[in-house]
C-alpha cells in the first residue's frame, strides 16, 4: 500500500470513513489529470492502494460524505453514477444554469430579432460567402456555415462557434457585429480572450478584416478594445474572486470569447455567471485544440455532445437559409435534428478552411493527427524535408540550428516594433520542460548557438546572452501582473532604451509600444523556445516543434501535437523519434465530465 509520498492517499487519509477513501483517491488523482468528475465504477479497475473496495451504492456514509443530490454542502457529490468533489459540481452546474438562462431569455426576443435581420438583408446577402468550389469540394465545404453561424448569433443569445484554423471564425464574429451594430449603434461589446496575446490577435483581425461593412461599423470595430478575461471580469489579487459576478454583472450587450478551448471549468462558470440573461455570448475556438491546463474540457466537452456537428430544428434551417442567396451554399436537410436538444442551433462548426486548403500540407497534417490516420503521418515522414512539414525522426542539433538563424533577424532590427514582429515569425515549441528536449535546455542551446556565431545585435555588440538581462532577449510573461496591464502569455524583448538603461519592449492592446523596468516583471522566462501549451493563441510563419524522447509521457497526445502544428502559417518543421510520433498521434486527451449526462438540463 502506499504511503505518505503519494499526495492522492494522503487526501484520502484525511477521512475516517476507509469505505470512502478509494473514492477520494481517485477523485483527487483524476482531477490533478484534468477530470473533473469520475466514473463511480472505475474504482474497480484503477489499481487503486486499497485493500478493500465497495460499490459506491453500497457505501455506509453516516455523514452524508457521499449523497445523491446537490441539495446539502459535503465534500462529495454523486450524479447519475458519476462522483465529484463538492465546488467541480458546483462548477458544472453552475455552467449549466447560465447557458439555460441565456438560451431561454434569447427566446424572449427572437420574434423580434427575426424583424430586425430581415431588414438587414442586404446587408447579409453582401457578407454571403461567394468563392468557387474547389474541385471534389465536399458539400459540408461548401455550406455557407459562416452565415449559419452569424445567423445564429445574431438570434440567440448563446452560440458556439468552432473550427480549425483559416476557417473564419474572426470573419464570423464581424458578421455578427456588422449586424449588430446596424441594429442598435450603441451597443456595448466586450472582446476577450484567456491570454493578452489571442485576445490582441482577435482585435487586429477584426480591424484588418476586408468585409464589405458600412463605414461607420468599420469605425466601430477600431474602436474595440480586447481584454483578458480576467481584466474583463475584474481581477481581485490574491484572490479567486472577480469585482463581476452574479450579482454585480458585466454591463455588456455582447461579450465575445476567443481561443475558449483554453478556459478551465472554474472560469467558465464565472464568465458565464458574470453575463447578464440578456446578453449575447458567442464562444470561439478550435474543439480539437488543448484543453486548459487547469481541470475542464468544457469548450470540447459542448461541442462534441452531438455525434454529428452542425444541428438545428428545421425551422432554424428555414430561417438561416433565407438570408444565404445562392441555393447550393444553403444549410442542407441532412443539417436538420430529429431529436433536438437544449444545445440544437446553437453549436456551429465552420468547415472550410481558407488558410490551409484540402492541397495543403499543414492542412493534410493536422487532419492526419486529429485522425490519427498511420498511413499519410506515415507519408509525412518519407517526403522531402524541403516542404512546407517535414519530420525528423532522430534528434539532431545539427538539422535543428540552420532554422535558429532566423532569429538573427529580430536581433538585427534596428525598430524594436518591426524587431518584436520578427520574433513571432518563427517559434520553438518544445511539449515539456525538463530533460535533454525540453524548454529550459532548448532555450540554453538557442542562446548558446547564437553567442556561438558570433551574432551581432542591432548596435554592432556581440549578442551575449548573460545574466537576467540582456540585450535582446526574448521574454514571456508567465503570470497576470495586473498593475503594469502585462498578462499571462504577452512576449517581449529586452533592450536599452535611448539613456542606456535596460527596458521590457511589448506591443499593448492597442497595438502600440509600450517599455517597462524589467525588475518588475517578477514572472518571465526566455522564449526563444515556449510549451506547447503557452503557443495557443498565437500563429508564427514557422513553427520548430520538439518532442521528447520518452514516449510515455502522458500529456503526449494528438491534441498537443495538432495544436503544435496549427501554430504554423508556412511551415511547420517537427523533431521526434518515430515511436513517440506515432505514440503521441495514437493518444487521445479523454477528460472526464457530466456535461453529456446533463444535456437534458437545459430542455
Amino acid at each position: 500500500m502506499k504511503t505518505s509520498n503519494d499526495v492522492h492517499f494522503q487526501f484520502a487519509s484525511f477521512f475516517d470513513n476507509s469505505q470512502i477513501r478509494p473514492y477520494a483517491y481517485l477523485l483527487s488523482k483524476r482531477l490533478s489529470e484534468g477530470h473533473i468528475c469520475i466514473d463511480a465504477r472505475d474504482v474497480f479497475s484503477a489499481g487503486l492502494p486499497f485493500d478493500e473496495i465497495v460499490p459506491v451504492h453500497q457505501v455506509v456514509d453516516p455523514e452524508n460524505l457521499i449523497f445523491g443530490n446537490a441539495k446539502k454542502a459535503a465534500p462529495f457529490v454523486r450524479h447519475q453514477d458519476k462522483l465529484y468533489i463538492q465546488r467541480y459540481f458546483q462548477y458544472e452546474s453552475s455552467i449549466l444554469k447560465s447557458i439555460k438562462r441565456l438560451i431561454d431569455k434569447g427566446k424572449e426576443n427572437y420574434v423580434d430579432r427575426i424583424l430586425k435581420l430581415t431588414s438587414l438583408q442586404d446587408s447579409l446577402y453582401e457578407m454571403n460567402i461567394t468563392d468557387p468550389f474547389e474541385a471534389n469540394e465536399p458539400k459540408d465545404h461548401q455550406t455557407d456555415w459562416q452565415m449559419a453561424a452569424a445567423v445564429s448569433a445574431f438570434l440567440n443569445n448563446f452560440t458556439i462557434v468552432t473550427g480549425g484554423p483559416g476557417t473564419g471564425k474572426t470573419t464570423t464574429v464581424a458578421k455578427v457585429l456588422s449586424l449588430l451594430f446596424q441594429a442598435d449603434p450603441n451597443l456595448k461589446v466586450a472582446l476577450a480572450a484567456p491570454t493578452g496575446k489571442a485576445a490582441m490577435r482577435m482585435g487586429e483581425s477584426l480591424k484588418t478584416n476586408t468585409l464589405k461593412v458600412p463605414e461607420e461599423v468599420k469605425a466601430k470595430f477600431n474602436k474595440l478594445i480586447p481584454s483578458t478575461l480576467h481584466r474583463m471580469l475584474g481581477y481581485k489579487p490574491n484572490s479567486i474572486y472577480f469585482k463581476h459576478d452574479e450579482n454585480n454583472p458585466l454591463l455588456h450587450d455582447v461579450v465575445i470569447v476567443d481561443e475558449a478551448s483554453m478556459i478551465d471549468v472554474a472560469m467558465f462558470a464565472k464568465m458565464l455567471d458574470a453575463v447578464r440573461g440578456n446578453t449575447r455570448v458567442i464562444l470561439l475556438g478550435d474543439k480539437n485544440q488543448l484543453s486548459s491546463v487547469e481541470a475542464g474540457s468544457l469548450f470540447g466537452d459542448l461541442c462534441k455532445i452531438h455525434e454529428q456537428s452542425n444541428l438545428f430544428t428545421s425551422e432554424s434551417i428555414n430561417i438561416i437559409n433565407e438570408y444565404i442567396k445562392d441555393a447550393t451554399r444553403q444549410l442542407p436537410s441532412t443539417a436538420v435534428n430529429s431529436s433536438p436538444d437544449g444545445l440544437t442551433n446553437h453549436i456551429i462548426e465552420l468547415r472550410k478552411s481558407r488558410r490551409f486548403n484540402e492541397q495543403s500540407e499543414i492542412g493534410k497534417i493536422s487532419l492526419a493527427v486529429i485522425q490519427n490516420d498511420t498511413p499519410q503521418l506515415e507519408a509525412f515522414i518519407q517526403q522531402s524535408q524541403n516542404n512546407a512539414v517535414s519530420i525528423h525522426d532522430e534528434w539532431n542539433e545539427g538539422l535543428l540550428e540552420p532554422h535558429l538563424m532566423e532569429y538573427t533577424k529580430y536581433i538585427q532590427e534596428e525598430d524594436i516594433e518591426k524587431a518584436l514582429k520578427l520574433l513571432n515569425q518563427i517559434r520553438v515549441l518544445c511539449a515539456v520542460r525538463e530533460g535533454e528536449r525540453g524548454l529550459y535546455a532548448i532555450n540554453k542551446k538557442i542562446e548558446q548557438f547564437l553567442k556561438r556565431k558570433k551574432i551581432k545585435n542591432h548596435d554592432g555588440s556581440l549578442f551575449s546572452p548573460d545574466g537576467d538581462f540582456y540585450e535582446n532577449r526574448p521574454v514571456i510573461v508567465t503570470q497576470n501582473i495586473t498593475e503594469l496591464m502585462l498578462f499571462n502569455g504577452d512576449t517581449g524583448i529586452i533592450r536599452k532604451d535611448k539613456s542606456g538603461a535596460y527596458k521590457a519592449w511589448f506591443i499593448d492592446h492597442e497595438n502600440k509600444l509600450r517599455s517597462v523596468l524589467p525588475a518588475y516583471i517578477t514572472d518571465a522566462e526566455t522564449v526563444f523556445a515556449m510549451t506547447i501549451h503557452k503557443s495557443q493563441g498565437s500563429e508564427y510563419n514557422k513553427v520548430v516543434v520538439v518532442l521528447p524522447e520518452n514516449k510515455e509521457i502522458a500529456l503526449l497526445t494528438r491534441e498537443l501535437l495538432y495544436t503544435a502544428i496549427t501554430r504554423a502559417k508556412e511551415k511547420a518543421v517537427i523533431f521526434a523519434d518515430k515511436s513517440t510520433f506515432f505514440a503521441t498521434a495514437e493518444n487521445k486527451v479523454n477528460r472526464a465530465s457530466g456535461i453529456a449526462d446533463r444535456i437534458n438540463e437545459l430542455a
